[in-house]
């Protein structure tokens, strides 16, 4: 007898959905009402004073993930939504500041205080794992074709050359 058995996370029909109270003024996906995503801000991704003994309750709720806590320090987080509008959402976090991020999309944070940052990171995947654009796409073993890399990113040979030199494992301090 052959068993065969998948396990995967649910691929999101849009990017993100910021979930809204007023079904007139939504986009209907996936059985709930969703602002429009050209109309989302870094507000909507965000919430401040984690910090602060408060309500915590939650109304709307959300189908986004992860999410990152600030304990201690400064980062300036963002994502990029998908093509074709490739719109950057941004923000500068302090601490007690709650930020989520959109599942599956490019996703950045970078500690812009003179302190070092402690931050809690919650991931919904069984298996988040972590891909370094810039490495995966110039370090790759094989290399990918310097001719790709050169009308993909319409840059010179020399620029690829370049970067493809500059990648190591560990480029965290750098």
């Amino acid at each position: 007898m052959l068993r065969f058995s998948q396990a995967s996370d649910p691929s999101p029909l849009q990017d993100f959905c910021v979930a809204v109270n007023d079904s007139k003024a939504a986009v209907f996906v996936n059985g709930n009402f969703c602002q429009d995503p050209k109309m989302a801000t870094a507000n909507d991704f965000f919430f401040p004073g984690l910090n602060i003994p408060g309500n915590t309750s939650n109304k709307l709720g959300s189908m986004v993930t992860p999410i990152l806590t600030v304990m201690e320090g400064t980062l300036y987080v963002g994502f990029v939504t998908s093509n074709p509008d490739n719109r950057l959402i941004s923000k500068v976090l302090c601490q007690g500041d709650v930020f989520v991020f959109p599942i599956g999309l490019i996703h950045f944070q970078l500690n812009v205080g003179n302190t070092p940052v402690v931050a809690i990171a919650a991931l919904s995947s069984q298996n988040p794992g972590v891909i370094s654009i810039a490495n995966v796409v110039f370090g790759s073993k094989p290399t990918i074709s310097v001719d790709v890399l050169t009308k993909a990113f319409q840059v010179d040979k020399n620029v690829v050359n370049y970067l493809e030199a500059q990648f190591w494992i560990d480029n965290n301090g750098h």
